[in-house]
């Protein structure tokens, strides 16, 4: 009797299939990139901190619900343009090392600003209702679109596109990526808390604008560096290195 021919072996995974990801690795990871280049993130988060954080703030202080739903998409505006940034930051340091300048980053992200601004407004939109619904669709719509940022930026996919590319990478481990989400908010309503305590000391205008800043500031280089690593993570992008970069 002829020996029974082994089972083929199974095929290799591709470079851009979705991986396995842990909580604790991807903070980690995105925090460890946050330390060693603190400097450019807290410069540029800034930058684009005051910039939009005024606006936030006077939208605030305004008052009334139509008031605070546009500072809403005012922040995500602002977030999702230093999201392009961020990726792009993200990308260049995973071969071990920055290549790139902070204006070869700028530069390389710009042609996304578009498409980004676009897919943080009809993905604020839809969270928003969600949440006032029922909360749970909010939450689910959060989780399965979380790297949709991304995919605009490392992977050129269109706004509209990006909706399924997020959820094609999110598949499978969607509570994994939910339970990243939650510890990143839970950073975020402290730093918040921190804000609010600030800027009521401060009082008037001023206060409001202030607690913009802080709050964007801190939420912008969190919240992107947490989604593109999420997204890299994931298996987006390909494994690709960005154009003209080499692994070391």
């Amino acid at each position: 009797m002829e020996a029974a021919a082994p089972p083929p072996a199974p095929a290799p995974q591709p470079a851009g299939g979705p991986r396995k990801i842990e909580v604790g690795k991807v903070l980690g990871d995105a925090f460890g990139i946050y330390s060693s280049n603190l400097g450019t993130l807290v410069v540029t988060s800034l930058g684009v901190a005051i910039v939009f954080g005024i606006i936030v703030g006077l939208l605030n202080d305004a008052g009334g619900a139509f008031m605070q739903f546009l500072a809403w998409i005012v922040q995500l505006i602002g977030t999702a343009l230093y999201t392009g940034f961020v990726v792009r930051l993200v990308q260049d340091v995973r071969d071990g090392r920055r290549d790139m300048s902070v204006g070869e980053l700028f530069s390389a992200a710009a042609p996304a600003i578009g498409p980004l601004i676009l897919w943080s407004i009809l993905s604020g939109i839809a969270i928003g209702i969600g949440f006032i619904l029922l909360i749970v669709p909010g939450l689910i719509l959060m989780t399965i679109w979380a790297v949709g940022a991304p995919a605009i930026v490392a992977e050129d996919c269109g706004p509209i596109e990006a909706f399924g590319r997020s959820y094609e990478l999110v598949r499978g481990q969607a509570w994994t990526v939910f339970g990243v989400l939650v510890c990143v908010f839970l950073i975020m309503i402290v730093a918040a808390i921190i804000a609010g305590i600030i800027g009521a000391a401060i009082g008037g205008v001023a206060g409001a604008i202030i607690v913009g800043i802080i709050v964007l500031a801190l939420f912008m280089p969190v919240s992107a560096l947490v989604a593109s690593t999420l997204f890299f993570d994931l298996g987006g992008g390909g494994g690709s290195l960005p154009a003209g970069q080499t692994a070391v």
